[in-house]
């Protein structure tokens, strides 16, 4: 047996310095990498804005991501998000602006979505159909800052940095006009409506318009804006009359505006003046009486065709205008009567020499009319217009009418009238038409056959004695006409110049004329010696 063997003894460890770990250069490239995206972070957080919030009613259009906030073509933000309100009536937009933009938080900043549009300021938006649409935005003037807007659904007509003041306008209706609607002043496009509304009440407009630098000057306290929409035709007893701006009031309508030549000197209107819209410039135009004295007219006939604003007329001056048409039942005629209320110009009747002081015209002014109703003054209806059958009221004398009583302390005073022409000439044709009818056609009928029997018989007997005539009496006044003309040749034979006739009767008067001519000489010889009849004539 084997003895174990003893294990060997451990070789002497050798000694050896550590070497030096170097990093690889592999390593440089993320971290590279990393420098370069802590850069761009940085300079992203850098150049980052304030982040909005516009609210929209649709996101039509709006993409997070890729629709950008564009002013002047130049982008400023980009949406971020788009999401639904609480309530699920209106969509927000997260919208990251740039650090140059942080004046855009403005409260009163404005931003709106330019997309296609057609509107009365035109066509816009078409660049939008290739690029898609984007946010617009104006930036505001206030000194405050904030995180939330509304968006405008549609973009401003004018920007805020325009020259040029704002006014306010009182309507009856829109008619024609729409934002961007242009404003023109001497046919000049001056402005631009921005913005209206309907009155809480319902009964009107509210309108905004804007009028440029230098020519917001020229609105003055006096200045009267009108409808200068489409084409305005009008047709009445001074003609036909067409009136319009430009072609483009007759696609998209308009308002013009011009203060009355007599009021040239008024002040300039402030900053947010109100002014009322009227519906054509001749209604503008017209001098505003605040004077005006209300007069009630009775008519029995129709009015159809008089309407509201009608003119009354005295002697071709237009001394007011038609308040209202109404209806009443008179009871002690038992009819209808039409009731017409007119206000009379008191400024207008003063050049006819009506009082003009206030404190007077309720006095004077019936004195005048109750003595002018006893002269005859009377209203009456009158056709302005066969083609449209339009009517107005006329003031004028009738020496033939009626005596009426006036009551002078009546409020307010009931003016007499009498039927209108037309009426008077329908009455005329009335008449005649009563009087035709009482004619007895058929005794006439009657008695005209019997007439015409007789004549028949007194043409036939006619005929025959005619006939008799021809027959009996023609060939005797032939037979005498020959012999009538046979004499004439025998006389005319007798007469001629060689006829023995005719030289007997040139010596017979060569015989009278030397017998007058010795009775000549006899008389001269008588005349110079009248002894001669006793003595004879002397040597």
């Amino acid at each position: 047996m084997t003895e174990p063997s003893l294990p060997l003894a451990p070789a002497e460890p050798v000694l050896r310095p550590p070497r030096s770990r170097r990093p690889s250069l592999i390593w440089l490239v993320p971290l590279a990498a990393a420098l370069t995206g802590l850069g761009l972070v940085v300079q992203t957080m850098m150049a980052r804005g304030p982040s909005i919030v516009v609210q929209f009613d649709t996101a039509t259009g709006i993409e997070a991501g890729k629709t950008k906030v564009k002013v002047k073509d130049v982008e400023i933000g980009e949406v971020s998000a788009v999401r639904l309100s609480d309530d699920l009536s209106h969509v927000l937009v997260s919208v990251d602006l740039v650090r140059d933009a942080r004046g855009f938080a403005a409260v009163d900043s404005r931003f709106w979505v330019v997309r296609p549009r057609l509107a009365g300021s035109g066509i816009s938006g078409l660049d939008t159909l290739l690029s898609g649409a984007y946010i617009g935005a104006e930036r505001g003037h206030s000194s405050a800052t904030g995180t939330h807007f509304v968006g405008l659904e549609a973009p401003p007509v004018v920007a805020w940095d325009v020259p040029g003041r704002r006014f306010t306008l009182k309507a009856e209706d829109l008619g024609s006009l729409d934002a961007g609607s242009p404003v023109f002043f001497r046919r000049i496009p001056v402005g631009q409506v921005e913005h209206f509304s309907l009155d809480s009440s319902g009964d009107g407009l509210t309108m905004g318009v804007f009028i440029k630098a230098p020519y917001d000057r020229f609105v003055t306290t006096a200045t009267r804006f009108w409808h200068a929409s489409g084409v305005d035709l009008t047709v009445d007893a001074r003609g036909v009359r067409l009136d319009t701006q430009s072609l483009a009031t007759i696609l998209m309508g308009g308002v013009a505006f011009e203060a009355p030549p007599e009021q040239g000197d008024a002040p300039p209107a402030d900053p947010g003046s109100t002014f009322t819209l009227a519906s054509s410039r001749a209604t503008a135009m017209e001098a505003v009486d605040s004077r005006v004295f209300p007069v009630v007219l009775r008519f029995t006939q129709s009015v159809r065709g008089l309407a509201v604003g009608a003119p009354l007329d005295f002697r071709g001056l237009e001394v007011g205008r038609v308040r209202s048409i109404d209806l009443s039942y008179d009871r002690v005629a038992g009819d209808f009567n039409t009731v017409v209320t007119v206000d009379v110009s008191l400024s207008r009747l003063a050049r006819t020499g009506m009082p003009t002081r206030d404190e007077e015209l309720r006095a004077r002014w019936t004195e005048r009319m109750a003595a002018l109703v006893k002269r005859g003054l009377r209203a009456q209806l009158r056709s302005d217009s066969l083609l449209t059958g339009q009517l107005y009221i006329a003031l004028d004398f009738f020496e033939k009418a009626d005596p009426v009583a006036f009551d002078p302390k009546a409020d307010p005073p009931v003016l007499p009238t009498v039927p209108g022409d037309l009426e008077a000439l329908y009455a005329q044709i009335r008449t005649i038409l009563d009087s035709l009818g009482k004619v007895p056609f058929d005794t006439l009928g009657q008695d005209l056959h019997a007439v015409l029997t007789r004549l028949e018989g007194t043409l036939g007997r006619l005929d025959k004695a005619l006939a008799r005539t021809d027959r009996e009496v023609l060939p005797e006044v032939r037979d005498t006409l020959g012999e009538l003309r046979r004499t004439v040749e025998t006389l005319h034979g007798s007469v001629a110049p060689d006829a023995p006739l005719s030289q007997d009767m040139r010596s017979a008067l060569r015989g009278l004329t030397d017998a007058a001519r010795s009775l000549k000489s006899l008389a001269d010889t008588l005349d110079r010696q009248p002894e001669s009849l006793l003595r004879g004539r002397s040597e």
